[in-house]
């Protein structure tokens, strides 16, 4: 036993059961069949009219404007998986480099594909910035390329390590309750309350910066 095995996947030697918590996200999908909206179905509302008009700023072109759709299911299954894991004894998925980088290497190289195919053109000039010196242009086109290729890894990592970071940091605080007095013990269960309202706004801010970020590299590439 460590600290790093609250994030351990592993139930059993044959399968594991922790990767169910893939579809608990279902559970939390409003239904249509309330005669007057419920308040959830009214926030998941507002939620999608924030997103789709912070997208549709991005993706202007009416060729892109059928990916909002893929972006915005890509917020949502991020934000609720990250959600979830807040509750007690269930699995965080989304903390695992498995789960993360799998969605950020799908939407990469698919990006990467489309642009070199259809835009060849276009991903070129995008190796050497506008102005750019002829004497720095081989420099540039390196430092582009690498920066390009760590994208996906940048991503994954990104959301990654913010959802392990606060699990963390909220089961250090937890296990030295134990030599707590009472006074302490309440000031302890005050910043575990105020680190699960943190862990609440940072699981909607990264499932929005990796999806912002992901429309932001499919305008390059279109």
């Amino acid at each position: 036993m460590n600290l790093f095995s609250i994030f351990d996947p592993s139930t059993s030697y044959n399968y594991s059961l922790n990767w169910l918590s893939l579809i608990y996200f279902f559970m939390f999908i409003p239904n249509m069949y309330w005669i007057i909206p419920s308040k959830f179905f009214m926030l998941w509302n507002l939620m999608l009219n924030f997103m789709y008009k912070e997208m549709k700023i991005t993706l202007k072109k009416n060729i892109n404007l059928c990916n909002i759709l893929i972006f915005i299911s890509l917020f949502i299954y991020i934000m609720l998986n990250n959600f979830i894991s807040l509750f007690p004894y269930i699995f965080n998925i989304t903390s695992h480099l498995s789960m993360s980088l799998f969605l950020s290497l799908f939407l990469w190289v698919s990006f990467m594909l489309f642009g070199w195919m259809k835009n060849s053109f276009t991903m070129f000039i995008h190796l050497t910035p506008q102005g750019t010196p002829y004497i720095l242009m081989p420099f540039m086109v390196m430092i582009e390329s690498v920066s390009n290729l760590i994208r996906p890894l940048t991503l994954a990592i990104r959301l990654s390590a913010n959802i392990i970071a606060g699990h963390l940091l909220m089961v250090l605080i937890s296990q030295s309750s134990n030599n707590l007095n009472f006074k302490m013990i309440n000031l302890m269960i005050l910043i575990q309350t105020l680190l699960v309202i943190l862990e609440i706004a940072v699981s909607f801010i990264q499932s929005y910066v990796f999806s912002i970020l992901s429309t932001l590299y499919s305008v390059e590439t279109n």
